[in-house]
């Protein structure tokens, strides 16, 4: 009992000794505005005793003697050094940009991210810590919803079937760019955000800028520009082990790890995820998965990084296809989450349409500090994609796949196994009262489909040429390599001039192929000129396992209905004077570029036919833009902003019709910008107004046709578009653990003029004219008006709530030909304006080895509204229609999504 007592005595002196010898001090860890810098490192110098910031930049860290140094770093801020002297709070930790922004990120002179009161462009930044909180199940560019001007949707609800317009400007209109490395599409200026599905596993920052944007790449920024930067290697050891589930059957498991960088400035990052689910919208079931593997050597004066990401990933869809879309009334009968393309097959879930893509970017990465003041920083890069997407091809007894013929009326459900009957010539028979049985090839006995465009006369042995349809795969692969080099020097202690190269080189590959005959022995194709009514019965799987190798051969597949190269040389060049004071900041641009395209045509053309594959047509374009800030004072800030873009036109407008014909008129499509914003900013408060007018000219537009059976396609020129609007954003800290949050944006999209074209079918044969009456009409297919009031409340040191509360309104339906092709239409269909609240909720666990367990729920549309989110056609209310919410419907939509939820466990070691 003795022993017992002295050993209790020891224990307790022991851990006083120890408590008394323990300094407890905390802190927030703000930037040069005094916003809290959340997921920032604070580290007690000369150990490995650490910890990070949370959301508003607040720390708190155990020191084992009374007087010290910390050191703070985060990304984008210089590292900086702050010394403690007893226990308690230091209060604001002010961290100081980095003269080259992200410099952690190696491609300094390559990433431009606009800075605070200094780069005079409207912009908003999302941190690595916000997207790890808020993204849950979301797609990635809903993140910037609640920034000002941006409209993103799950269109058809897909995964990574997500789209976003700025200032109402498409995808294909926005600059997106990884690193410094632009990634739209070099032949239609698209983004797939299903190709980069894994992408917020990996970033560190995204910052939206809108407008012009301050890049110094000749890029066509018509809308705005996306910035988003990766990991890199520059982390403190540790890693993450993250399980996420959500509705609908959602899963998601991560594992990541940083070595840290050892003595020798070797540092090491990797990164791997899986993500599958069910789909909210019906037959939308998801697999994919994310890798990342980065590598750094830091040698003084010279960085070397290299970095591997991809995401190869099969998701069903429900697609855009106006042929193959529901309309309102579809979905009021057969449920919101209705999918038209969706069915069972021997009772497993299937779908006409599947995206299957993978696409892995490699860069490496030079950054040399020439001297004090000059620095050279060179990406080298290159991109394998292979994939595409999966729809139907041919008719059954003259009907489209799109035929209600083929549903069950009770259900909606495309009746799979009474098509694998009917083509297989047993006989499908379906609920509809249709049925149809394939006959049989006298002379081989084969169940041979036929392409629904053969002739008569084309037909063998007499046979019906309109008699099944099979799934295809429209194959869209690229091989694209590409170089950025930046030449930075600082002329004195205000001016620093820039000055790049931009060189890509891409080969798109462009095939169909058969993806699953249904039941079928295979297909008759007559579209390649070389091998007429060739039959293919190899199926090539669609599914995920097919998707790793993006090394494979294309060349021995075959082919049907197209097949294809477009080709893309890019040669750019830009500078960039820029001049910074306390007071005023300055820049000037430009940038040229010239582009060049190429067809080749391996179908309409006979292989000895020297028309097989066009000349180089080259064009050239380039940029030319500037702006002032100046700092009023310390709280107040204006700038302005202004510049002109020649933008050269996409491959379609080049090569029309899909054909190797050479537009006899092709233009650049000229843009106009100018911006002018206010900015204020104190120790509580902080707001940005800004003004803005866009105007865009000699847009080039093709647009489908159709009279009865007969289809075509007509090539639009001089569109015009005029966009203008007012955008406020704000955030008022009212405690130091309560943040209010808001925006709203006012904006007016219009076309102005009319446009007329002949419409052509796919022999090139002319079959209508198209006439679009487009004066004063509307853009659609995003909000122009938005709102949005949130709040970040901290309610202990660990938990803590968000809530966000949006409205969308003035929302038009997209342009559909048939709607505008008379000068009395009615011009664009609103649709109904609504709310959206989603909240989030986290808890933390600190743990003693400075490691933690973070659970994070999150919850969109808590309230369940229900809302269209985007019409494709615009069919008003006409007497004796059915209306919902006063909306015809006849027309093809899709409705957002009801209440979804997700929740995270995140264990940081």
């Amino acid at each position: 009992m003795k022993n017992f007592k002295n050993l209790l005595f020891a224990a307790l002196f022991l851990m006083a000794a120890t408590v008394i010898g323990q300094t407890k001090i905390s802190g927030t860890i703000v930037d040069e505005t005094n916003e809290g810098l959340p997921g920032a490192s604070v580290v007690i110098k000369g150990t490995t005793n650490g910890t990070e910031t949370d959301f508003n930049g607040k720390f708190m860290l155990t020191a084992s003697t009374e007087s010290g140094t910390i050191v703070v770093s985060y990304l984008g801020f210089k590292t900086m050094e702050f010394a403690f002297t007893s226990a308690g709070d230091l209060g604001n930790i002010k961290l100081k940009e980095d003269g080259n922004i992200l410099e952690e990120v190696v491609l300094r002179g390559i990433v431009d991210i606009a800075k605070d009161r200094q780069t005079p462009v409207a912009k908003s930044t999302i941190k690595a810590a916000e997207i790890q909180d808020r993204l849950g199940s979301q797609e990635f560019p809903e993140l910037l919803n609640n920034t000002p001007s941006v409209y993103a949707t799950k269109s058809g609800g897909g995964f990574g079937d997500a789209r976003i317009t700025i200032r109402g400007f498409a995808q294909e209109n926005i600059a997106v760019l990884i690193n410094g490395v632009p990634v739209n599409d070099m032949e239609n200026g698209r983004v797939y955000w299903s190709n980069w599905a894994g992408l917020a596993d990996v970033t560190t920052a995204m910052q939206v800028q809108r407008g012009l944007g301050s890049s110094k790449l000749a890029i066509s920024s018509v809308g705005g520009t996306i910035n988003i930067v990766t990991k890199t290697t520059d982390l403190k050891e540790g890693g993450s082990i993250v399980s996420s589930v959500g509705n609908d059957g959602y899963f998601k498991n991560l594992a990541s790890y940083n070595t840290g960088k050892n003595e020798n400035g070797f540092a090491a990052s990797f990164l791997m995820s899986r993500t599958a689910g069910n789909g909210y919208v019906d037959g939308t079931k998801f697999e994919g998965f994310n890798y990342f593997i980065g590598l750094g050597w830091d040698k003084g004066d010279h960085n070397f990084q290299f970095m591997l990401t991809g995401a190869p990933q099969t998701h069903n869809q429900r697609t855009t296809s106006f042929f193959n879309m529901a309309d309102i009334g579809d979905y009021l009968k057969y449920g919101k989450k209705y999918n038209y393309n969706h069915g069972y097959l021997n009772g497993e879930e299937f779908n006409w349409r599947q995206n299957f893509y993978h696409k892995p970017i490699t860069s490496f990465n030079w950054s040399w500090d020439i001297n004090e003041t000059s620095s050279l920083t060179t990406s080298a890069y290159v991109s394998f994609g292979r994939g595409g997407g999966t729809g139907d091809i041919g008719r059954m007894g003259g009907n489209f796949a799109s035929s209600s013929r083929f549903r069950n009326p009770d259900t909606g459900l495309v009746e799979w196994d009474e098509i694998v009957k009917a083509n297989s010539g047993l006989g499908g028979n379906f609920s509809s009262g249709y049925s149809y049985t394939n006959p049989a090839d006298p002379s081989t006995g084969l169940q041979i489909v036929n392409d629904d465009e053969l002739r008569d006369s084309d037909m063998p042995n007499g046979l019906e040429r309109r008699n099944g349809m099979i799934r295809r795969a429209s194959v869209n692969s690229h091989n694209w390599v590409g170089v950025l080099s930046n030449y930075s020097t600082e002329i004195n202690d205000n001016l620093t001039f820039d000055v790049g190269i931009d060189l890509r080189s891409y080969t798109g590959l462009h095939y169909r192929r058969v993806d699953n005959l249904l039941g079928a022995d295979g297909y008759r194709d007559n579209d390649d000129i070389n091998n007429p009514l060739n039959v293919q019965s190899t199926e090539y799987s669609s599914d995920l396992a097919q998707q790793w190798n993006v090394f494979r051969s294309t060349e021995d597949e075959q082919k049907i209905a197209y097949n294809n190269d477009g080709k893309v040389r890019w040669a750019g060049a830009f500078s960039q004077l820029e001049y910074v004071s306390d007071d005023i900041s300055a820049f000037v641009q430009v940038g040229v570029s010239q582009q060049g395209f190429k067809r080749i045509d391996y179908f309409n053309y006979l292989d000895s036919d020297p028309e097989r594959e066009t000349g180089w047509e080259n064009f050239v374009g380039g940029n030319l833009k500037g702006g002032v800030n100046w700092n009023i004072d310390e709280n107040h800030n204006v700038f302005v902003n202004m510049g002109d873009y020649s933008k050269q036109p996409f491959i379609d407008a080049v090569f029309l019709n899909n054909q190797n014909i050479v537009n006899s008129n092709p233009r650049n499509e000229k843009v106009a910008g100018f911006e002018l914003g206010y900015g204020y900013t104190s120790e509580k408060f902080k707001a940005n107004l800004n003004v803005y007018r866009t105007e865009w000219k000699d847009r080039f537009k093709s647009v489908g046709y159709t009279d009865g059976d007969i289809r075509g396609t007509a090539d639009l020129q001089g569109i015009k578009q005029l966009h203008t609007g007012v955008e406020l954003d704000f955030t008022y800290d009212i405690t130091d653990n309560f943040r209010f949050l808001g925006m709203a944006s006012v904006g007016d999209w219009e076309y102005a003029g009319n446009v007329s074209g002949t419409a052509f079918d796919q022999d090139l044969q002319a079959v209508g004219t198209v006439d679009l009456y487009l004066d004063g009409v509307k853009v659609g297919n995003s909000a122009q008006t938005t709102a949005r009031l949130g709040f970040d409340w901290e309610v202990t040191d660990n938990f803590k709530i968000d809530y966000s509360h949006r409205y969308a309104a003035k929302l038009y339906a997209d342009i559909n030909t048939a709607d505008f092709d008379s000068v009395d239409n009615d011009g664009s269909l609103q649709l109904p304006s609504y709310f959206l609240g989603d909240v989030g909720m986290s808890y933390k666990f600190d743990f003693r080895d400075n490691s933690d367990l973070k659970l994070r729920l999150n919850i969109n549309n808590v309230g369940n509204t229900e809302y269209i989110s985007e019409s494709l056609t615009n069919n008003f209310v006409e007497p004796g229609d059915d209306s919902y919410q006063g909306i015809n419907t006849n027309n093809k939509a899709f409705f957002g999504f009801g209440t979804t939820w997700n929740f995270t466990v995140r264990y940081n070691f």
